[in-house]
């Protein structure tokens, strides 16, 4: 099973461009195309490929605009999305104001997370990652309900 996984540590070039690593590029090309959904979440960003993001659409479109965390929400996270496509050589431009909520300067790392790839600034992320390793025994009873 294709799967996105791992932690690769990259730059993004004065154009705002980032280069998958080709195991990320491998995943697209036996599982999905070249266009995929960027967007915004918790001072990082989320990369969709574009099959997984209309599941997303799909149920967020049966929920009820009436209700205030339903709105914010799409506001937040759905109207922050933009439509990218991967060039020939594996690069995305990443659009300025998503660089901006991230914090994207010069240093990155793009993180496999099974289905979507998020996209950190490396001091964030390894900011993130110490906090988690700090407290792994919080993950003890979700690893047991996996039958881990």
């Amino acid at each position: 099973m294709s799967v996105f996984r791992g932690q690769y540590y990259h730059g993004i070039d004065e154009k705002g461009r980032i280069i998958f690593p080709s195991r990320l590029r491998e995943v697209f090309a036996e599982k999905y195309d070249n266009r995929l959904v960027i967007t915004n979440w918790d001072g990082y960003l989320m990369v969709f490929p574009y099959d997984e993001w209309r599941v997303i659409e799909e149920k967020v479109s049966h929920q009820s605009i009436l209700r205030k965390e339903v709105r914010a929400f799409q506001r937040f996270f759905m109207s922050g999305a933009v439509d990218c496509t991967l060039d020939n050589q594996g690069r995305v431009l990443i659009p300025s104001n998503l660089r901006e909520y991230a914090h994207l300067e010069k240093d990155i790392v793009l993180a496999g997370m099974i289905k979507v790839i998020e996209i950190w600034s490396k001091d964030r992320f390894e900011s993130e990652m110490k906090k988690t390793g700090d407290s792994l025994d919080q993950f003890s009873d979700y690893m047991a309900d996996l039958g881990i």
